[in-house]
């Protein structure tokens, strides 16, 4: 089922483009027809479009990456704010500072700079300098944060912009486009859909057709990230049912071990025979191997019987 309908989108106004001589030839696949000089949007294909943009957004935010809306102009500032706010994502909803995407060190030293200042104020730091300077500073930290503390949290660059009115926001399209940065937009009669990757015709100039499109869209990211936050916790009871099926198993092969007893060492095979206690070493000796013997085949006693080796031993005195 679709995200939303022809009926709602028509509801919102988001049929309305912009005046015919305004228009771009590049939205003529996305113009239904002209009417009293003013052109009207094709919502089935809008419908199309919002479909497409949600399901790639939904991804990016499932794979928990970050997603920067921007929107600076009057009409959608507070809804995108409002709406943007409540799934926990970077915005631009004050002037676009040049250089944000391209120069994000430069932006994040200014950040960091907020940080410190409100450290300042924490530590009791405030209460050591002059009372102009902690004007002085107070100012600064209220214009850091008005254009920049939506954008406190977004450490690095973001994974995709969705940018409400291309032809207001050019900066942040050329900058994404240099870096690479998917770019999700809507687009009115008098843009150039090919800006970006992913274009939602639709009227960017009413607030009632940017809340329904905003909305949907958001409502998409909230889908994604509630599924990574599903999937991150099946993956730990899997994780941990697997630590135990393996505890298990170690356990069973121990038991295996202890009831079989300690291996002994192998005293056969190709391994030289040790001498007995008893032997002394001497050619003719009897505590190695077989008992040397004489020419009857009894064993040596003695006597004067020459050992199997041929040589005489001295007779033994008395």
């Amino acid at each position: 089922m679709s995200r939303t309908n022809f009926k709602e989108l028509l509801d919102a106004g988001s049929h309305f483009g912009h005046l015919k001589r305004k228009w771009n030839p590049a939205m003529a696949p996305y113009i239904f027809t002209e009417k009293n000089g003013i052109h009207i949007i094709d919502l089935n294909k809008t419908v199309v479009k919002i479909e497409e943009t949600a399901n790639a957004l939904k991804q990016i935010a499932r794979a928990g990456k970050k997603i920067l809306f921007v929107a600076t102009k009057k009409q959608a500032k507070d809804i995108v704010a409002e709406q943007v706010k409540a799934i926990n994502m970077p915005y631009v909803t004050e002037r676009w500072p040049g250089g944000m995407l391209t120069n994000f060190a430069t932006i994040r030293k200014a950040v960091r700079k907020m940080a410190t200042i409100d450290k300042m104020n924490a530590d009791g730091t405030y209460s050591n300098i002059s009372k102009r300077e902690r004007l002085q500073i107070s100012r600064e930290r209220d214009k850091l944060e008005k254009n920049l503390g939506s954008i406190a949290d977004l450490t690095r660059l973001p994974a995709a912009l969705f940018i409400v009115d291309i032809a207001n926001e050019h900066i942040a399209v050329a900058e994404a486009k240099k870096l690479g940065i998917p770019t999700f937009a809507i687009v009115d009669t008098n843009s150039d859909p090919n800006q970006v990757d992913y274009a939602i015709p639709a009227n960017d100039d009413a607030s009632s057709s940017i809340a329904l499109i905003v909305g949907v869209i958001a409502k998409a990211v909230q889908e994604g990230l509630e599924e990574r936050k599903l999937d991150k916790d099946k993956a730990d009871v899997t994780g941990d049912k697997d630590e135990e099926f393996s505890d298990d198993k170690n356990y069973v092969v121990s038991e295996e071990e202890d009831g079989s007893g300690k291996r002994k060492k192998s005293t056969g095979g190709g391994g030289a025979r040790r001498p007995s206690s008893g032997s002394s070493g001497r050619p003719g000796s009897t505590g190695g191997g077989r008992p040397s013997t004489g020419g009857s085949g009894r064993p040596s006693t003695g006597g004067n019987r020459p050992a199997p080796g041929g040589a005489r031993r001295p007779p033994v005195k008395s």
